[in-house]
């Protein structure tokens, strides 16, 4: 459980906030993904011809999926204060793909506070820096930079 309040997080700057526990992006999410989106690229779908023809050797993620598994991850760090009612995307500033996931590959995400805007009524953008690890990959699959809109609890706003 997090302990971030949003009257320390300015003392936060600078510093880690967490790392995830692993995740393994296996074909099925990888399918369910491309269900949802419409992406059915051969590369990410068809492992037969991805074990032939892919320079990876099979079948590999998409890459918007691994950014969509920055927020539940980063959910798990517990990176939305205590005393918030709600941590919303407020928008990403910078990401970066560097490393394919293979399928059947564990990810695990390294959050660290980047920079915090104090808003009207106490909100805070807050901005952080994701790293998306690979296990047993020297590369990340992706470095973000995002924006979060936070939302005080009721008895919070300043």
């Amino acid at each position: 459980m997090s302990s971030l309040t949003l009257a320390g997080l300015g003392q936060k700057v600078g510093h880690e906030l967490g790392v995830s526990g692993w995740v393994k992006i296996d074909q099925a999410r990888i399918d369910a993904f491309a269900s949802c989106t419409g992406d059915h690229q051969w590369i990410h779908v068809d492992v037969e011809r991805s074990k032939q023809e892919s320079p990876f050797r099979s079948p590999i993620a998409h890459g918007y999926l691994t950014l969509a598994m920055v927020a539940p991850l980063a959910m798990e760090i517990g990176v939305v204060p205590t005393d918030a009612a709600a941590g919303l995307n407020y928008g990403i500033d910078k990401v970066r793909f560097l490393a394919p996931v293979p399928a059947g590959a564990r990810v695990r995400l390294r959050v660290v506070l980047a920079g915090l805007e104090p808003r009207e009524g106490g909100q805070v953008i807050m901005k952080t820096q994701n790293t998306l690890e690979v296990e047993g990959s020297e590369k990340p699959a992706l470095v973000a930079e995002t924006l979060a809109l936070l939302l005080p609890a009721a008895g919070a706003r300043q």
